[in-house]
């Protein structure tokens, strides 16, 4: 298996190439409009086919990549079950497995940040946590039909429960970490090492962020795949 993290600095997203040697199939995962030409390079750099761009979640801080990389590949987009995005070509269920030539792509429903967060764990070694569980910390969950406690609830019952040794790679990070460890954030994740329910609830309604710079771009244009235009 061919596994690429690769990384949008004005957001601050990571983006992931996962592609099969033999086949050459590919699929994207969460991909950033403004680096699209990048991603396409690098697939064409490896001899890969894109077979999909798929999205963890509908996103809030940056425009998707997905609808550009539908229109110069062929590649079907594909987001998770109850994402409001029509514009999509496939929808993703809980526990559904996508084959990208040997490489499999299990989905797993980790609501809370928003109502239809997927995190896709790619050969059972590793997950892609999307903005649910970060690197020493998590999603925020003040919006887009977020909630505390049901975050708390997915990410102990379903990422917590994975193996300690299966890597994490989350869709953000805004310190410089590219990757930790299931068993890592069990112990040293300071939102959830510790704290039950109700104090990790209290904690998260009381962090008072500020609405991500773009989201009155990105969130329309994110349902439309992408397309910033509702006429495009």
């Amino acid at each position: 298996m061919l596994f690429r993290q690769l990384f949008d600095p004005e957001t601050s997203t990571y983006t992931y190439l996962v592609a099969d040697e033999l086949s050459g199939d590919a699929a994207v995962i969460d991909p950033v409009v403004a680096q699209v030409d990048r991603d396409r390079t690098l697939i064409d750099e490896l001899g890969s086919t894109l077979r999909y761009a798929i999205e963890t979640h509908i996103h809030a801080d940056h425009v998707t990549g997905g609808g550009k990389l539908r229109e110069f590949t062929g590649c079907q987009t594909v987001v998770p079950e109850n994402a409001q995005a029509d514009c999509a070509d496939r929808i993703l269920k809980d526990g559904e497995v996508l084959q990208v030539g040997r490489v499999s792509i299990r989905a797993i429903a980790t609501w809370g940040h928003t109502d239809s967060h997927m995190a896709y764990l790619i050969n059972g070694d590793r997950v892609l946590t999307g903005d649910s569980l970060l690197i020493r910390g998590c999603g925020r969950t003040d919006f887009q039909s977020g909630d505390a406690g049901t975050l708390y609830d997915t990410i102990t019952q379903r990422l917590f429960t994975l193996p300690d040794e299966t890597l994490v790679y989350p869709g953000h990070d805004y310190r410089g970490h590219t990757v930790s460890s299931i068993g890592e954030e069990k112990r040293f994740n300071p939102r959830l090492a510790g704290r039950d329910r109700a104090a990790f609830i209290e904690l998260m309604e009381n962090l008072n962020l500020p609405q991500p710079q773009r989201i009155a771009e990105a969130l329309p244009a994110n349902v439309r795949c992408g397309c910033v235009s509702q006429n495009a």
